[in-house]
C-alpha cells in the first residue's frame, strides 16, 4: 500500500513538463511544502510566500506546452487567483 508521504514524495521528484522549469517546479515546491507544514497546518494561513515563485514555474510552464504544441483547449487550470468552481447540478 503507498502512503501519502510516498505520494507527496513522487510528485515532488517528478519533473516538469518542460526541462528549462524544472528547477523552478522544485524550488516551488519545496516552498510550498515548507510552507504549509510549518505555517498553515499550525493555524497561520496568512500570506503565501510562494506566490512569485508559483507565478513564474507557471509562466515557464505556459510557454513549453505552447512550445511543444501540447493541446490543451477547454482545460481549466487551478492556481493562484482562481477559484474553484462548484457544480450546481
Amino acid at each position: 500500500m503507498t502512503s501519502e508521504r510516498d505520494f507527496v514524495a513522487a510528485a515532488i521528484a517528478m519533473n516538469s513538463v518542460g526541462e528549462a522549469c524544472t528547477d523552478m517546479k522544485r524550488e516551488y515546491d519545496q516552498c510550498f511544502n515548507r510552507w504549509f507544514a510549518e505555517k498553515f497546518l499550525k493555524g497561520d494561513g496568512s500570506g503565501d510566500p510562494c506566490t512569485d515563485l508559483f507565478k513564474r514555474y507557471q509562466q515557464c510552464v505556459q510557454k513549453a506546452i505552447k512550445e511543444k504544441e501540447i493541446p490543451i483547449e477547454g482545460l481549466e487550470f487551478m492556481g493562484h487567483g482562481k477559484e474553484k468552481h462548484e457544480n450546481s447540478s
